[in-house]
C-alpha cells in the first residue's frame, strides 16, 4: 500500500486452466495433511473427517465429534452430523484444515534479486524490491516458500496464482489460501503478513492483513466478520508510478488500494479470499477483474527472514 510501489504482474499460462504444471483444482489443502491424534472416526458415524473436498487427511483431531451411531475415541458423539475437533494445533477457518505443526521442507531453489518471477509446483512466485534485494526459495513439490532481505527498503515475496483471462472473482467459485508461517528478525518502517494481489479496469491493489512484525494496520471504521473473525476495511486512492506496471495495459494515473486487515493477528489458518472481495463489493467499492492472489509477505526495510511451511492458494472453479 506504499506510493510508488512497483510490481510486475507475470503470466505464465494461457489461461488458468493450463498453467505449466498445474492441474486446477488439484493442489493439496493443508499442506501436510496429518491432524492430532486421539480422535479416529470409528466406522458407521455420520461424522465428516478432516479435509473433505480438498485434503488428504481422513483422521479427526483429538476431541473431534462424529455422528449418531459412532462416537470417536476420546471424543463426544454428536447428532446427526459433526464437526471436526481444532485440537490445539489446527488452523479451521473456512472449512479447510491446515496443519500449524508442519515442518519446512527441504531441497528447495533460493532465487535472488530486486525483480524475480516463475512457476514452482504449479504456483506462481515472485519478489521485488526497490532496494537492494533479497532472495525467496521455492520448492518443485511443496507448496511452501521462505525469504530473507537485509535493509532492502520496500520488499516483498510471495507465492500464489496469476490470472490473465478478465474474469469478475465469482467466476473462480471459491478462492482460498491456506497458510502457516515462522518469522525472524525486524520488518523497518512497515510489515504486511497475509494475502496480496491486484485487480484491472479499475486498477485495484489489495491487501488482506493477518499477521505482521509490528502491529495489524489499518483499521477503519467499516468491519466484516469472515473466517469467523472481524476484519477491518478500508480503500483509498493512491498515486506514483509504481502501478503503472502491475494495472491493466494503458492505465495511467492513481490506482485504488482496499485493505482488510484482521482484528487479531495469526500465524495460521484458511483465508477466504473471495469472501473479501464480496464483503468489499457490499460497500459499494467497485472492483476489477481479478489479475493475481498470493501470499505475501512485505516489509519496508530491515533484516529478517520468514518460512512458510504451507502456502498454497485455491479456487472452486476455472
Amino acid at each position: 500500500m506504499r506510493t510508488g510501489f512497483l510490481f510486475s504482474v507475470i503470466v505464465t499460462c494461457a489461461a488458468l486452466a493450463s498453467c505449466t504444471g498445474k492441474v486446477e483444482n488439484t493442489h493439496p489443502t493443508g499442506t501436510g495433511g496429518a491432524v492430532g491424534s486421539g480422535g479416529t472416526t470409528s466406522t458407521g458415524g455420520g461424522g465428516v473427517p478432516a479435509g473433505t473436498g480438498g485434503g488428504t487427511p481422513t483422521a479427526t483431531a483429538s476431541g473431534g465429534q462424529t455422528g449418531a451411531g459412532g462416537a470417536a475415541t476420546g471424543g463426544t458423539q454428536g447428532a446427526g452430523g459433526a464437526t471436526v475437533g481444532t485440537g490445539g494445533s489446527l488452523g479451521v477457518d473456512g472449512g479447510v484444515t491446515v496443519d500449524c505443526t508442519a515442518t519446512f521442507p527441504t531441497g528447495g531453489t533460493t532465487h535472488t534479486g530486486t525483480n524475480v518471477n516463475g512457476t514452482a509446483d504449479g504456483l506462481n512466485y515472485g519478489i521485488w524490491t526497490n532496494g537492494s534485494g533479497g532472495d525467496i526459495t521455492v520448492f518443485p513439490s511443496a507448496h511452501a516458500f521462505s525469504a530473507a532481505w537485509n535493509n532492502s527498503m520496500d520488499f516483498l515475496a510471495h507465492v500464489g496464482l496469476d490470472f490473465n483471462t478478465a474474469k469478475d472473482y465469482t467466476a473462480y467459485g471459491t478462492i482460498s489460501a491456506q497458510f502457516s508461517e515462522i518469522k525472524t528478525g525486524t520488518s523497518g518502517s512497515f510489515s504486511s503478513i497475509g494475502m496480496y494481489g491486484w485487480m484491472h479496469s479499475p486498477c485495484i491493489e489489495w491487501y488482506i492483513n493477518e499477521d505482521s512484525y509490528s502491529g495489524l494496520r489499518p483499521r477503519g471504521s467499516v468491519t466484516a466478520v469472515i473466517d469467523g473473525e472481524t476484519y477491518y476495511l478500508t480503500t483509498s486512492t493512491t498515486t506514483g508510478t509504481g502501478g503503472a506496471n502491475a494495472c491493466e495495459a494503458g492505465h495511467t494515473g492513481s490506482w485504488t488500494n482496499i485493505t482488510s486487515t484482521r482484528a487479531s493477528a495469526r500465524q495460521c489458518g484458511t483465508v477466504t479470499v473471495s469472501d473479501h472481495f464480496k464483503a468489499w463489493a457490499a460497500q459499494g467499492w467497485s472492483l476489477g477483474t481479478v489479475a493475481s492472489v498470493h501470499i505475501n509477505v512485505e516489509v519496508g526495510g530491515g533484516a529478517g527472514s520468514i518460512e512458510f511451511p504451507v502456502a498454497n492458494v485455491t479456487t472452486t472453479s476455472k
